[in-house]
C-alpha cells in the first residue's frame, strides 16, 4: 500500500536502529524515559536492528546503566555544563548532528513539555516527518514503516499516522501509553560518550531563576488521581480534592467539563484526545459523569472509585467502588479519616 511513497531502498537501508530520547529530571531519570526503552525495544526486536538511548544533561552518564536494564543496546552519552538544564537551541543542535552521524531508523520521544517543544523542530530541521501524540506504536515490517496511533475528536475518533517517505521516522508517545520492562540488573550494553561542546554565547535563551511548586507527582505519573468534574459545583471545591490528593500523596486532575468551565488549567484535565492519559493505582472521580473520552483517558487505571450523586452516571459502569452520594459531604468525612489514622 506504500509504494507509490517509499523513500528509495538504498537511502532507508542507510538508516539503523530505534532509539529513545530519554529525559532528565533534577538528576535523575524521568519515568517516560523507562516507557520510551522499553518502546524501544520492542520495535527493534521487531525490526531485527537495535535499541539506543540518548542521554542528554550534566553529569549523567551515571544514569546510562538504568537505561541499559531497562532494554537499551546503546547508550548515547552527551554531557557539558550548558546542557544541565534543556533549552531548545542547545539540544536541538548537538541532537540534529548525532541523528545526522548515525542515521537511526526510528527516534521516540515523549509527549511531554520538552518533547512537544524539541521533537517538531527536529523534525523540521531534519526535513522528516512526525507522529505526534501516540497511544499505541506498531510496524509494518515488510516495508519498515512506524505506525503511530492517537487519539482524535476528544477522543471519539482514533487516527493511524505513518511517514513513509523520510528517516528517520519520528513519534512522540503519550506518557502511560508504553508499559516499561522491569529492570534487569544482569542485561549489558554499551556506554558510546560523545564528545560535545556547547558555548552559553550561541544560545539566545538563559535561564534565569527556577521556581519549584509544591511537591506532588506529576499527573500522569501519579499512582494516585483524584479528579473533579461539574459535579464540583465550583472552582473552590477543588480544594477538597488538593486536601484528599495531599493526603494520599497523589496528584489532582479534572474533566474536560470542569475544564472547560474554567475552573482548573489544561494540565489537569484526564481525558483522551487533548488530555492527559493517566494509569494510577487509583483513581478516585468526584462529581464526573464518566463520558467516553473521559474514560479513554483513565482506562489503564487499576482501581477507580466513582462519587456521585446521580446513581445513573456512566462513570459507575466502569468504577470498581461506586458511591452515590453528596461528594462535599463524603470528601471531607474521607479527609478526616485519612488524618486521624496518620495520628
Amino acid at each position: 500500500m506504500w509504494d507509490e511513497l517509499l523513500t528509495p531502498m538504498e537511502e532507508v537501508a542507510e538508516h539503523m536502529h530505534v532509539w529513545a530520547i530519554a529525559e532528565v529530571e533534577e538528576g535523575m531519570l524521568a519515568p517516560i524515559s523507562y516507557e520510551l526503552t522499553g518502546a524501544a525495544r520492542d520495535l527493534a526486536d521487531l525490526l531485527g536492528v537495535r535499541a539506543e538511548a540518548v542521554l542528554i544533561g550534566e553529569n549523567v552518564s551515571g544514569l546510562a546503566e538504568e537505561l541499559i536494564w531497562r532494554g537499551a543496546d546503546t547508550v548515547y552519552v552527551l554531557e557539558d555544563q550548558a546542557l544541565g538544564q534543556y533549552r531548545t537551541q542547545a539540544y536541538l543542535r548537538i541532537l540534529a548532528d548525532l541523528i545526522n552521524e548515525k542515521r537511526p531508523e526510528i527516534v521516540l520521544f515523549g509527549a511531554t513539555d520538552v518533547g512537544n517543544d524539541l521533537a517538531p523542530r527536529l523534525a523540521q530541521h531534519l526535513d522528516t516527518g512526525l507522529l505526534p501524540d501516540c497511544t499505541t506504536l506498531e510496524v509494518d515490517q515488510a516495508e519498515r514503516i512506524l505506525l503511530g496511533t492517537r487519539l482524535t475528536h476528544d477522543g471519539g475518533l482514533m487516527e493511524t499516522n505513518a511517514c513513509p517517505q523520510k528517516r528517520p521516522q519520528m513519534a512522540t508517545v503519550r506518557i502511560g501509553a508504553v508499559e516499561p520492562f522491569p529492570p534487569n540488573e544482569s542485561r549489558t550494553g554499551e556506554l558510546d560518550r560523545i564528545v560535545v561542546a556547547v558555548a552559553e554565547g550561541e544560545i539566545r535563551a538563559q535561564v534565569l531563576e527556577s521556581v519549584k511548586e509544591e511537591s506532588r507527582p506529576a499527573l500522569g505519573e501519579a499512582k494516585v488521581v483524584v479528579a473533579g468534574g461539574r459535579g464540583l459545583g465550583s472552582a473552590e471545591s477543588f480544594q477538597l480534592l488538593e486536601e484528599l490528593a495531599k493526603e494520599l500523596g497523589g496528584a489532582v486532575g479534572a474533566s474536560r467539563g470542569a475544564f472547560d468551565e474554567g475552573w482548573v488549567p489544561k494540565q489537569y484535565w484526564v481525558g483522551g484526545a487533548g488530555g492527559t492519559a493517566v494509569a494510577p493505582d487509583l483513581y478516585i472521580a468526584c462529581g464526573i459523569s464518566g463520558a467516553i473520552q473521559h474514560y479513554l483517558g483513565i482506562k489503564e487505571a487499576r482501581f477507580i472509585v466513582a462519587i456521585n450523586s446521580d446513581p445513573r452516571a456512566p462513570i459507575f459502569k466502569v468504577a470498581d467502588v461506586g458511591i452515590v452520594a453528596d461528594l462535599h459531604k463524603v470528601l471531607p468525612a474521607l479527609i478526616d479519616e485519612l488524618r486521624a489514622m496518620r495520628s
